[in-house]
């Protein structure tokens, strides 16, 4: 599991950096992309990358300012003439699918593939025997919402060289020992597959938030998680003007992470009067609080270890 990181900047597009796109890349779990927000520019990213549209299996959409959706019918489009003929999931506020199929329907854009639209509400939002992903409503002024991508946990590993050693023979054996069950052999032996499961591996955590100010909701998306993905649109002397306009500073993006007891902090959403220099100055502000953090830039990748 790693983080990528198409755009990073704030608002417009900046040469040194993009509007909003996250790619979380599952190639090793799933060999399928998910993609968080798709701002003006994103597939002109992708080709920047190694990544291949026709992997994106899904997109979630954490609100509907121009600078996180105005990438989606070229992206989508681009996808039926690079090989994407699987169906794609959009799941976002309402209103993104109206956006699409008006943007796809006025320029007569056909698509090789379904699109499946599903209106976020706080709560889960997709789950499956891999991942279940969660939803909350934050404060931006508009419905944004940020996203909660939670890993089942792992079996553990089978113990193939202890079998060997007791003369078990590969086979169905294994799978049934590999799925805990208790099998009897031709010799009578009695062997229970939890006897021969390595150590269970927890399943990570990655929170990805939409644009907001300073909330509870954050600290809840965010608990526990192995990297926190949060917008840091204002320095630390900022907060007044942070809470007019609705976004975080870069000592509030700190603090939910220190109050959720997140392992990593990526700060993203940066606002393109923000240099190198300025960059620079921004992460350091927020290591006073949780000192665990990152400033990405474009094509930054961050990986989701296991602990």
């Amino acid at each position: 599991m790693e983080i990528e990181f198409l755009g990073t900047g704030a608002g417009v597009p900046a040469k040194h950096r993009n509007v909003t796109s996250i790619a979380l890349k599952l190639l090793d779990e799933r060999n399928k992309i998910w993609l968080f927000d798709c701002g003006e520019g994103t597939q002109m990213q992708i080709l920047r990358t190694t990544i291949k549209p026709r992997k994106i299996e899904k997109i979630f959409i954490t609100h509907l300012h121009g600078d996180h959706i105005f990438g989606l019918p070229g992206l989508l489009s681009s996808r039926s003439f690079q090989g994407g003929n699987e169906s794609l999931d959009i799941y976002g506020p309402k209103g993104v699918e109206e956006f699409v199929r008006t943007s796809l329907r006025i320029s007569r854009s056909r698509l090789g593939y379904k699109l499946n639209f599903y209106e976020v509400t706080d709560g889960i939002v997709f789950e499956d025997h891999q991942f279940t992903v969660f939803a909350k409503k934050l404060d931006h002024g508009i419905d944004s919402f940020g996203y909660r991508v939670v890993e089942k946990d792992h079996v553990g590993e089978l113990q193939v060289d202890k079998l060997v050693a007791m003369s078990v023979s590969p086979g169905p054996i294994f799978g049934q020992l590999k799925r805990g069950e208790r099998v009897t052999l031709p010799d009578g032996r009695v062997l229970d597959g939890k006897d021969f499961l390595g150590q269970a591996r927890k399943g990570r955590i990655v929170t990805i938030l939409g644009d907001t100010r300073y909330c509870q909701q954050s600290i809840e998306l965010a608990k526990d998680a192995d990297v926190l993905v949060h917008e840091s649109t204002f320095n630390k002397h900022e907060a007044s003007m942070a809470k007019d306009y609705f976004h975080s500073t870069t000592h509030q993006a700190a603090e939910v992470a220190k109050k959720a007891g997140v392992q990593k902090l990526a700060l993203t959403h940066i606002s393109a009067r923000y240099l190198a220099k300025e960059a620079i100055e921004l992460e350091q502000e927020a290591k006073e609080v949780f000192p665990n953090t990152l400033l990405v830039k474009d094509f930054d990748q961050v990986l989701v270890p296991f602990r």
